[in-house]
């Protein structure tokens, strides 16, 4: 894992602070905006970076929440390449939340289930009921139910 000059790492957080803020009022447009100018201040190879995971996971996101599910499969699936995003939970809920829309559902299922080992149900709780039933469908219940 390659370390950013601290001013860039500065500038990064700032820009990604910027987008959360634009998201947190559902102008995902604009939070995309900010996120991109961030990720853009990456050195090259983009994801040999910690903040690659967490712009990608911004980006991801915004894509998720804003409808946009190809472009939020394929962003969060170039998260997975970056440093600490396999076995993150949200990461692998927000990616298969994208590929359950796009109708991917053994994909949806392989990711929806990495979210439920890493973070247990309660990743489940905030979200769309559907999620977490169509998982059901496809796991053995834990011992003593759901």
């Amino acid at each position: 894992m390659s370390e950013l000059a601290s001013d860039v790492l500065a500038q990064i957080q700032s820009l990604c602070e910027q987008g959360d803020q634009f998201a947190g009022v559902d102008d995902y447009a604009a939070a995309l905006e900010q996120y991109w100018q961030a990720w853009d201040l990456l050195p090259e190879p983009q994801t040999d970076y910690e903040a690659a995971t967490w712009i990608l996971a911004a980006v991801g996101d915004a894509n998720f929440l804003g409808g946009d599910y190809e472009a939020g499969r394929d962003n969060l699936s170039l998260a997975m390449h970056c440093p600490d995003a396999i076995g993150n939970p949200f990461l692998h809920l927000r990616l298969g939340q994208c590929q359950f829309e796009l109708k991917d559902l053994d994909h949806a299922a392989d990711e929806l289930s990495r979210a439920y080992m890493g973070a247990g149900a309660e990743i489940f709780e905030d979200e769309p009921k559907r999620y977490f039933k169509f998982l059901k469908t496809r796991l053995d219940p834990p011992e003593g139910g759901w």
